[in-house]
């Protein structure tokens, strides 16, 4: 599972117990594997600071958990025709995300620990909020080019009656330079070929004789083209609609045809060009964002784990890595039990939902006698 529980309890005595017995409960029943989470000794400041905070690292929480999910995204949007290896370009520092969350260590040297608590959440936020503003910017240029793409690339693969004709028919298809005769292309049902070739010299006057060729079919119909003189073309268009025959509105222009491969030559040299720097640019920001995130996570745990427990700070943080979906309602029922005497009340209130207490939820994911945070990285599979 690509799951995570991020607790912590205070670091006395009867409270470590508390955690070696939860340790053992969990481990015997397999129902998570638990590590310790290493959180750097942070100058705490005043408890008004902190209660500000809290606020303030809970939004920047879920902007930071949003931001990497739009950047995962865009690492599959990019590599449309290799998703299969998207989750090893989705790395932390060189490593797959679930081992940098079980092995994670404080970066002192990008988030000196020594700093206040305020300036280490604001080189956090600036962050990230510049990596989203480079994000924005480079896919758009990217999805631009990939959209005007896409549009003509979809042009070349309708049906006959509707898709770009420059890259099926030739020079040698048309008569060109006549002040007379002309060459029009006829979409003519498959079932109609042979009244096709029988009729169209006759469907209006001066139509040349001999002068059809098939030069086209999709699964309907084909393409024909049939030189006539001009001054009967809207005649002939006529009498070739009564017959379900239909003239596609096409004259062949040399400049424009040309024009239409080098602009289709150019989207997909700059595509190619745009991929290797885009990708490489996703790859590095996933990783800082991401680590920046699980910075997050520690600086709350850290923040809560003071709100709720009080000053000389004295907390053990731990991370549980749930074994099977199944059994976390398990695991949440030991962590509960275990840890109820944080708040006898409270607890109580999970097992006993006729207690009121003002301002609690009485639901079990809503409320936990222990400080908790929850990393869950199966959204960004």
């Amino acid at each position: 599972m690509s799951e995570f529980w991020l607790i912590s309890a205070p670091g006395d005595q009867e409270n470590l117990q508390a955690l070696e017995r939860m340790n053992t409960i969990t481990s015997k029943s397999n129902l998570s594997y638990n590590t310790k989470f290493s959180i750097p000794d942070f100058k705490v400041g005043t408890l008004d600071s902190l209660v500000g905070l809290s606020d303030e690292l809970g939004k920047l929480d879920t902007f930071a958990e949003s931001l990497i999910k739009k950047m995962a995204q865009s690492v599959v949007e990019v590599m449309e025709d290799a998703k299969g290896k998207v989750p090893e370009n989705l790395l932390a520092n060189g490593v797959d995300l679930p081992s940098f969350v079980t092995h994670f260590e404080w970066d002192m040297a990008k988030y000196p620990a020594k700093q206040p608590l305020v300036s280490v959440v604001d080189t956090l936020a600036k962050q990230l909020a510049q990596i989203e503003t480079d994000l924005k910017s480079r896919t758009a240029a990217y999805n631009t080019l990939k959209t005007n793409l896409e549009n003509l690339e979809k042009k070349s693969m309708g049906n006959l009656f509707t898709r770009t004709l420059s890259n099926i028919v030739s020079k040698e298809d048309f008569v060109l330079g006549s002040e007379y005769l002309i060459t029009l292309l006829v979409i003519v049902p498959k079932p109609s070929y042979t009244k096709w070739q029988k009729t169209y010299e006759s469907l209006s006057d001066m139509v040349v004789p001999r002068s059809t060729k098939l030069i086209a079919e999709d699964n309907e119909g084909g393409l024909f083209t049939v030189t006539l003189f001009r001054k009967v073309i809207e005649d002939f268009k006529t009498k070739a609609r009564e017959n379900k025959f239909t003239v596609r509105e096409f004259y062949y222009d040399e400049k424009e045809i040309k024009r239409e491969r080098e602009e289709m030559s150019r989207l997909l040299s700059d595509k190619k060009q745009q991929y290797g720097p885009l990708l490489r640019w996703l790859k590095v920001n996933f990783s800082e964002a991401f680590i920046a995130w699980i910075h997050l996570k520690a600086l709350r745990v850290f923040v809560e784990s003071v709100l709720r427990y009080g000053l000389p700070v004295n907390f053990q943080a731990v991370l549980l890595q749930p074994h099977k979906k199944s059994s976390t309602k398990r695991l949440r029922e030991v962590l509960n039990s275990v840890f109820r005497h944080l708040d006898q009340v409270a607890a109580a209130s999970i097992l006993d939902a006729s207690v009121e207490i003002p301002g609690l939820q009485l639901n079990n994911q809503d409320y936990f006698p222990y400080v908790y945070f929850h990393i869950d990285l199966s959204l960004l599979d």
